[in-house]
């Protein structure tokens, strides 16, 4: 099997909890003696097997061989990657079964960030998540007073669109936040915006 590392958590001496981010399920697996096996990290992709276990409520990581990337040695690229892989961990907390589109769309992800700018890619990646699970508001309403917007937009937690003057949130053209939601293009974002979109969906999926 493969997945995506998306949490870990030390149990006890060197032994770990590894949740991972598999095709069609979430499987959290115990790791013994974590330190004594080859490196695992979060946003990792490996290719492992699970071992059940009539004493553990749990299965057994084992045979886990790492899945290396074109950029894995550009340290901003995978630092940038596993801050996103990570918010996974929260997003799909209770979540068991899975459909595909998760895996598919880090798996994506990985080869657009070969050759296009981390922030872009990521924030690409991420419109198209919202518009899988039917949160990408497209129809522009304000989520504070409920009106329609039609000129400048301000973005909160989760790209919810808002009132520019509803909020003390940055500003964005309305033509810049429509493109983005309905073409997923950011070439009319400055670098800037884009830091800003980045630390927007920092705070959760």
């Amino acid at each position: 099997m493969q997945g995506f590392i998306i949490d870990i958590k030390k149990s006890r001496d060197d032994d770990l909890i590894v949740l991972i981010l598999g095709e069609t399920h979430l499987y959290s697996t115990y790791r013994f003696y974590g330190a004594r096996h080859s490196t695992i990290n979060i946003a990792y992709k490996i290719d492992f097997e699970l071992e059940s276990n009539y004493k553990s409520t749990i299965p057994r990581l084992k045979d886990v061989l790492h899945i290396s990337f074109p950029w894995i040695f550009d340290t901003e690229k995978l630092y940038l990657w596993q801050r996103f892989v990570k918010l996974f961990c929260v997003h799909l907390k209770d979540v068991e079964e899975l459909d595909p589109f998760y895996m598919n769309l880090l798996n994506s992800l990985i080869s657009i960030m070969v050759k296009q700018n981390p922030k872009r890619a990521i924030i690409q990646a991420y419109i198209q998540l919202l518009e899988f699970e039917g949160r990408l508001h497209s129809d522009y309403m304000c989520l504070l007073c409920e009106v329609e917007i039609n000129t400048e937009v301000s973005l909160v937690r989760s790209f919810l669109p808002v009132h520019a003057k509803c909020t003390y949130a940055k500003k964005f053209s309305f033509y810049k936040i429509k493109e983005l939601f309905e073409e997923k293009s950011l070439i009319s974002f400055t670098d800037e915006e884009i830091d800003y979109l980045f630390d927007i969906l920092l705070q959760g999926l």
